[in-house]
């Protein structure tokens, strides 16, 4: 199966991926992602320069719910840019955990800028509208992964607006899920229950 979206063969290309704004997206369609599957299908469409990760990380903790995906993600292709998550209490005392990193991709796609022609976002957050408007003046392509399709919708109407292109995350399911129970165990499940109910990514 074929996505339409506007890539060529030249074209120097870098993935930025907001973490758990893209595992939020993935379960709400109720999929899981094989990373490698998502590296070979934008690797194919021109030259994949890098391919980065952002995720925060709860490093207090004996084990992290995360830790074996970014340990796998940081061995097989992918760059990691990762931070200590940190801990609050609420207004109505409950305890929660803060990790945003979008100061760190848009840092990234700022001094990426010059070296790349198609910046892929993966992300729906809205606050990144300006950083595609900035980079895009500078002549970088920017494509933004998310989905529509979801009960709310994960991507903001206004970051969807100003991108080149827009690739609905359920037209390229079949081609970057993983298959219930697949696997020859070489790269691990992704658990991230936690951020459920105590994660915070504002």
């Amino acid at each position: 199966m074929a996505f339409e979206m506007t890539f060529y063969p030249q074209e120097r290309i870098a993935l930025f991926i907001d973490g758990s704004n893209l595992f939020a997206a993935a379960r709400s369609l109720e999929f899981d992602i094989d990373y490698k599957k998502l590296l070979d299908v934008f690797a194919s469409k021109g030259r994949l320069i890098r391919a980065f990760y952002y995720t925060a990380l709860i490093d207090d903790q004996d084990y992290s719910p995360i830790r074996p995906l970014v340990d796998w993600l940081d061995y097989n292709g992918y760059t990691m840019v990762t931070k200590p998550t940190k801990e609050f209490t609420d207004g109505a005392g409950r305890r929660k955990i803060k990790g945003n990193m979008d100061i760190e991709l848009a840092v990234d796609v700022m001094e990426m800028a010059e070296n790349i022609d198609h910046a892929v976002l993966f992300s729906g957050d809205g606050d990144f509208r300006r950083l595609v408007d900035v980079v895009q003046r500078k002549g970088l392509r920017v494509t933004v992964v998310s989905t529509v399709r979801s009960q709310p919708p994960m991507i903001a109407d206004e970051l969807r607006r100003q991108a080149d292109s827009f690739i609905e995350l359920d037209d390229i399911k079949v081609l970057i899920s993983r298959a219930p129970n697949e696997g020859d165990g070489s790269q691990p499940g992704i658990d991230n229950g936690y951020l459920n109910n105590n994660y915070l990514d504002s």
